[in-house]
């Protein structure tokens, strides 16, 4: 294969990658690496944000690929009009997996439990006991059963909850019992307890936790969102949770960042992480796992994982 490949990982730090590619490391400085025009296959900078990441495009005129290290692929959807036709847009389902759903447990079980109570009660000195909700016995929704939703089902099920309902943009049979489509989410909502959102930001997806979506839960229910902010209508959320009718669990948020003067950040019920879903200690090995495997296809001829569009 011929071009160079843009890696965010210096190479010499990624085991198990192909001989005989160009490699050039860039994470979002200033200047490129070398002339973007020579650039076969772009690996996006983790975290840097849409501008930084959409930035080179323009000038990448020979392109094969463009690799992402996040599960979603928003951040660079507005770059892709600039790439020629036939250009692979990889995304990086499995690496998040883990990270992520440890987080949305992080979530569900703080906001049941009252650990943030706990923390602020802490700083003022106060011993302050009481009678909680726990997580066994409760139904819970996953919207969005891809891999990331999965792995949040595999880590709800030791700590005996009552039932799990799957819901991804098509019904389909997983390995653990039936995932229910998209239409099916009016008749779901009311019998659950938790509603954690896992799904990518879509057309479809975008304001899909909209007033009727949340006035259809129960009261009490607990939203938990570890997807991306605009799946869920802010306006609406903070109505539900001002009144006190529902809770929320968020390491996303619409707009992102949050700022300051907020109403979410007040709002009662309202637990607010911000967006840390996936850089933990757990990112950097299966990222790299990730691109060795990619890129030894790629050097091979051989058809790419994790394809979710080409440019047309």
């Amino acid at each position: 294969m011929t071009g160079d490949v843009w890696l965010p990982v210096r190479a010499d730090e990624i085991p198990g990658l192909p001989e005989g590619l160009n490699y050039r490391f860039w994470n979002g400085e200033p200047d490129f690496p070398a002339d973007p025009s020579d650039c076969a296959y772009y690996v996006v900078p983790y975290m840097q944000g849409a501008e930084t990441a959409v930035r080179p495009l323009p000038d990448m005129t020979s392109l094969r690929v463009v690799q992402t290290l996040s599960a979603g692929v928003d951040h660079v959807q507005s770059g892709l009009k600039y790439l020629r036709p036939g250009v692979q847009l990889c995304n990086a389902r499995g690496v998040h997996d883990a990270s992520t759903a440890e987080l949305a447990l992080t979530l569900i079980l703080s906001s049941l439990r009252g650990i943030p109570d706990f923390v602020r009660a802490q700083e003022r000195g106060e011993w302050r006991s009481g009678f909680r909700p726990a997580l066994a016995d409760k139904n819970v929704l996953i919207l969005g059963y891809g891999a990331i939703g999965s792995a949040i089902e595999d880590r709800l099920v030791p700590f005996e909850v009552a039932r799990v309902a799957r819901v991804a943009r098509s019904a389909r049979t997983a390995e653990r019992g039936p995932v229910h489509q998209l239409t099916d989410l009016p008749g779901l909502l009311p019998d659950a307890d938790i509603v954690v959102v896992a799904t990518p930001l879509t057309e479809d997806t975008r304001g899909l936790v909209d007033a009727d979506f949340l006035g259809r839960m129960k009261n009490g229910a607990l939203l938990v969102n570890v997807s991306r902010g605009p799946v869920v209508d802010t306006k609406a959320l903070l109505t539900e949770v001002e009144s006190g009718r529902l809770t929320a669990a968020l390491d996303v948020t619409d707009p992102e960042p949050l700022p300051r003067e907020h109403p979410l950040w007040q709002a009662p019920g309202v637990l607010i992480s911000p967006h840390v879903g996936g850089p933990t200690s757990a990112f950097l090995p299966r990222a790299k796992r990730l691109l060795a495997a990619q890129l030894t296809r790629y050097a091979a001829g051989e058809p790419l994982g994790n394809v979710v569009h080409t440019t047309g």
